[in-house]
C-alpha cells in the first residue's frame, strides 16, 4: 500500500468533530487521511446516529465503518455545564471544529462561534447545514433529496418528459457538504496563517449542490432553459448515453468528440457520420435507436473485448460488488483493508483521491478514547473525574 504524499500534510492540526451521520464525518475522514488528529465528540448516550444504521459488522454499521477511520472518540455531554466547560477547554488547544446541527443549536448549547472564538481566536468553525445558517430556510428540516431538489440538480436527471430520477449516491451530503467543507477549512487554515484569526464557515449543502450545476446554469445567460433528458450531457445526444447489452448489462458511451465517435462506429460496424453528433432531436432519436439495436446484439464482455481495442470512450457500468476486483482499482490501490478490532475483523476501506492515510486506524467505539484525549488536551484527573469518566 503506497502512502500518499499528503498523508502527513495536516500533522499537528487538531480537529474536534461534533457532526453526525454522513457529511461531517466524511469531511473529517478526509482531514484524518491527511494526518489531522480528529476527535469525534459524541453524546455519551447515543453517539453518532450512523453507528446504528443497518447492516452492521461486529456491532458497528457498515456505513459508519466506511467513513470514520483514523479518528478517536470522546464521549462528552455538552448539555451539562461540566461537559461544556471541558469542550471549551479542548477548543482552546484545537484548530478546527466541525458541526452539523441545525442553525442555532450551537448557541443554545453555549458553544457557538462567539464562545469558541473567545476560548481560541484562531479556531476555525465549519458549520454544515441543509440551507445555510441564515435565510428563510435556515431552520427547515431536510435531507439530501430535498437539498438537490432546491438546488436544481434533481430536475436535471431522467428522461426527457419523464419524472426526475433519484441519484444513487448522496450528492448534497458528500459533494455539497463534505467536499466544499473540506475545501473551505483548508482555505481558512491558510488564511489564518496570514491574519492570525480563525473563521466561521457557513456551508450550505443546497448551495454546494447548486454550485455543481454551474456549467448548465450558464445556458440561462444564453437564453436557453436547461432541462432533463435534452442537454448534451444528460441524455440529449445519442453519443453520450447508457445502452443495454444482450446480457442486460449496460455500457456507458461517451464518444462526444468526432474522433471518438468515428472510432466507435468503425468498431461496432456502423457507417460513421460526424453529422450525427450535432443532429436535431429527431436525428438523435434515430441514432440512439440504431446504437441500442447494435449494442443489444452482444454481451457486455463481448463488447468490452471489441471496444477496448479502440480509443472510443466506452466502458461497462460496474456494479458495486465488482469494483474491488476491477484491474484499474487494483493497480491504483483504491481499496485497502484495516483491522476493525475485536468482533469486527478486517474492514474494507476506499481511499479518497487525496491518497491512502499513513497509519489508518479503525473507526472508534463510542467513548473509546475519552480519558486519553482529555489527558492529552491537558485536563486534570479531578476535571476528568468530574465528567464521570473513569
Amino acid at each position: 500500500m503506497t502512502t500518499s504524499p499528503l498523508a502527513e500534510a495536516l500533522r499537528g492540526i487538531r480537529v474536534l468533530d461534533l457532526s453526525r451521520l454522513l457529511p461531517g464525518p466524511y469531511l473529517t475522514m478526509v482531514l484524518a487521511d491527511m494526518g489531522a488528529d480528529v476527535v469525534k465528540v459524541e453524546d455519551p448516550r447515543v453517539g453518532d446516529y450512523l453507528r446504528a444504521f443497518p447492516p452492521a459488522k461486529g456491532g458497528l454499521s457498515g456505513r459508519f465503518l466506511a467513513v470514520n477511520r483514523g479518528k478517536r472518540s470522546l464521549a462528552l455531554d455538552l448539555k451539562a455545564p461540566a461537559g461544556r466547560d471541558a469542550f471549551l477547554g479542548l477548543v482552546a488547544k484545537a484548530d478546527v471544529v466541525v458541526e452539523s446541527f441545525r442553525p442555532g443549536v450551537m448557541d443554545k448549547l453555549r458553544v457557538g462561534y462567539a464562545a469558541l472564538a473567545a476560548a481560541n481566536p484562531r479556531i476555525v468553525l465549519c458549520s454544515i447545514s441543509g440551507y445555510g445558517q441564515t435565510g428563510p430556510y435556515a431552520h427547515r428540516a431536510g435531507h439530501d433529496l430535498d437539498y438537490i431538489a432546491l438546488a436544481g440538480v434533481l430536475a436535471m436527471g431522467g428522461a426527457g418528459g419523464g419524472p426526475p430520477v433519484m441519484p444513487g449516491v448522496q450528492i448534497a451530503d458528500l459533494a455539497g457538504g463534505a467536499l466544499w467543507g473540506a475545501t473551505a477549512i483548508l482555505g481558512a487554515l491558510v488564511g489564518r496563517e496570514r491574519s492570525g484569526r480563525g473563521a466561521h464557515l457557513d456551508i450550505s449543502m443546497t448551495e454546494g449542490a447548486l454550485a455543481l450545476l454551474a456549467a448548465e446554469l450558464g445556458n440561462l445567460d444564453c437564453g436557453a432553459r436547461p432541462t432533463r433528458g435534452t442537454e448534451t450531457l444528460n441524455g440529449g445526444w445519442a453519443c453520450y448515453g447508457v445502452y443495454r447489452t444482450r446480457d442486460d448489462r449496460y455500457l456507458a458511451v461517451g464518444a462526444l468528440e468526432p474522433k471518438f465517435w468515428l472510432a466507435l462506429n468503425q468498431a461496432i460496424g456502423r457507417p460513421p457520420s460526424v453529422a450525427e453528433l450535432a443532429g436535431d432531436a429527431a436525428q438523435q432519436a434515430r441514432t440512439r435507436a440504431s446504437l441500442a439495436e447494435v449494442f443489444a446484439e452482444k454481451t457486455a464482455a463481448e463488447w468490452h473485448a471489441i471496444l477496448s481495442q479502440h480509443d472510443c470512450c466506452v466502458e461497462i457500468a460496474m456494479e458495486p460488488e465488482e469494483l474491488p476486483d476491477l484491474p484499474l482499482h487494483v493497480e491504483r490501490g483504491v481499496f485497502f483493508t484495516i483491522d476493525g478490532g475485536p468482533g469486527v475483523g478486517p474492514v474494507q476501506q476506499v481511499r479518497t483521491p487525496v491518497g491512502t492515510p499513513a497509519h489508518p486506524t479503525p473507526p472508534p467505539r463510542l467513548g473509546e478514547h475519552s480519558r486519553a484525549v482529555l489527558e492529552e488536551y491537558g485536563l486534570s484527573p479531578d476535571e476528568i473525574a468530574a465528567l464521570g469518566i473513569t
